[in-house]
């Protein structure tokens, strides 16, 4: 880059720089949205989910049973479980329809014959499998149902004078490699990596979106352009200031998830808060920040008014979710053609990262080099839009 060029590049990132510092509101919007939201989002979401866990598990369960004086046994293992048996409402399925219960038992009318006989006795979960605040409550009684039937089988084994163990061929025993840090991680790695992909990846709209649609409408981009002043030195210093801004929110906020862990309890030791991990996250999400800007630049670019290039903002906020939903529906395994995919490269990293593992040299060189090349791509994309002359016509 020439002299005049790079004179013309610091000049248009102070101006654009000074500009958004004009508009505090904005600016406090721009830097403190993510410090302040994502953190309290994602360790307040921990914390509920772990209180009402914890609750839910640690309280006794009120379960209407359906027919309850047929099974007085079961019913009183039940009580060692934490789980007292009450009386059922006229409409059960009514009630569990409205919410009114979780969950309820049924024990069939022949339960005892059955049992008498040596024959399976039915006794029938009644729930709404949909209801996620059923969960816990149906998880606790169909344990402590297992639980009743092992104990049964094998006292029925016992009295006919043959070892329980005669009914378990395998001894199944499970060995687990998944280190601490990535079982402690596996709440967040849900969640954590779109929240700082989206960040990184309109970090610098507000400002860029002033700077391209917005000059644009107030028609103060025509005199600018009449320069002498290289396009692409005008370009790069935009793209720069956004990017200097979205670093220093990007920033910010991996500070604010480092400060809110260290107190936020038993929730905020699953986030690996060392500085070396945040410098990780850090490197990786820079990429996405330019490639972001890059992006918005080019289209904003194209728009005749600020309503206009706002619109480009509801698809571009869905695309870091495609990532998370593949994974989350359709598990892919580490494979090194995906650190080159955007957003599904980030993704990938970001739980590296987050499940403490070692990311390899080749990895590392893949994921920055396409990266940057995307960037330099879209770069290059939005220095041409500014090269048409009708950007300079207001709408």
């Amino acid at each position: 880059m020439s002299t005049s060029a790079f004179s013309t590049f610091l000049a248009v990132v102070r101006k654009e720089l000074r500009d958004i510092r004009r508009d505090r509101r904005t600016l406090a919007l721009a830097l403190l949205l993510g410090p302040l939201l994502y953190p309290a989002l994602m360790l307040g979401m921990g914390s509920l989910a772990e209180k009402r866990a914890r609750t839910q598990l640690e309280k006794t369960l009120e379960v209407p049973v359906v027919g309850a004086e047929r099974a007085p046994n079961l019913v009183d293992f039940l009580a060692t479980r934490g789980i007292r048996a009450v009386k059922p409402p006229a409409d059960l399925e009514g009630a569990i329809a409205r919410q009114e219960v979780d969950v309820a038992l049924e024990i069939a009318p022949d339960f005892a014959e059955a049992w008498r006989e040596g024959r399976p006795a039915k006794v029938e979960l009644v729930l709404d499998s949909t209801r996620r605040d059923a969960d816990i409550p149906s998880q606790r009684l169909r344990s402590a149902l297992r639980a009743y039937a092992q104990q049964m089988g094998a006292l029925r084994l016992l009295a006919r004078g043959i070892s329980p163990t005669v009914t378990e061929p395998l001894n199944l025993a499970q060995r687990d490699m998944a280190s601490e840090q990535a079982k402690r991680g596996q709440l967040l790695s849900l969640l954590l990596p779109y929240l700082l992909i989206i960040t990184s990846f309109l970090g610098g709209s507000a400002l860029i979106l002033d700077a391209t649609a917005g000059e644009r409408e107030r028609q103060s981009l025509e005199p600018l352009l009449a320069t002498p002043a290289r396009r692409g030195a005008i370009v790069s210093g935009k793209i720069a200031a956004a990017c200097l801004l979205g670093l220093l929110s990007l920033l910010l906020t991996l500070l604010a998830f480092k400060a809110s862990a260290q107190v936020a309890g038993d929730t905020g030791r699953l986030l690996d808060v060392s500085a070396t991990a945040i410098a990780k996250m850090l490197l990786i999400l820079v990429p996405m920040l330019f490639i972001g800007t890059a992006l918005l630049t080019f289209l904003a670019a194209g728009a005749k008014s600020m309503k206009e290039a706002q619109s480009h903002m509801v698809w571009l906020m869905l695309l870091p979710m495609v990532p998370t939903i593949l994974l989350t529906v359709n598990p892919l395994k580490a494979q090194l053609w995906q650190f080159a995919v955007p957003f599904l490269a980030q993704n990938q990293m970001l739980l590296k990262v987050i499940r403490g593992e070692a990311i390899a040299p080749q990895v590392w060189a893949l994921y920055l080099a396409a990266g940057f090349a995307l960037a330099a791509v879209l770069w290059y994309g939005a220095v041409r839009r500014y090269h048409q002359e009708r950007l300079a016509i207001s709408a």
